[in-house]
């Protein structure tokens, strides 16, 4: 199996930090169970639906075919997921970068707008 890049594994912990924030503000009567992020990421506790989700996006993020060059998904040219994961990605990140930032999580602001 190969190994991530740095701006893979950054970008990953990132999505498992937002999907994990958005899970526990829209989900929060669901049951939720751990989920292992690869190599030693981190765990996040997600419900099924969001675990799927973020596993999904994690597998989309190791294969993405403009590594060398990589921008912002935002503004990227081929969109690596489909449209149903695409725009609930685009709904996760923005409830996420809003709550983060509402919280003090001000290096995330980065992220909301770029």
């Amino acid at each position: 199996m190969e190994t991530m890049t740095k701006s893979q594994k950054k970008d990953i912990k990132l999505l498992g930090k937002f999907v994990e924030v958005y899970c526990n503000g829209k989900h929060y009567d669901a049951e939720q169970s751990p989920v292992d992020l690869p190599e030693e990421l981190g765990v996040r506790t997600l419900c099924p639906d969001c675990a799927v989700l973020l596993q999904y996006a994690i597998a989309r993020r190791r294969k993405c075919p403009l590594e060398s060059e990589k921008p912002t998904c935002k503004q990227c040219r081929t969109h690596c997921y489909a449209k149903p994961q695409l725009a609930k990605v685009k709904e996760i990140m923005a409830y996420s970068g809003r709550t983060l930032m509402l919280r003090g999580r001000l290096d995330y602001l980065w992220h909301y707008f770029f």
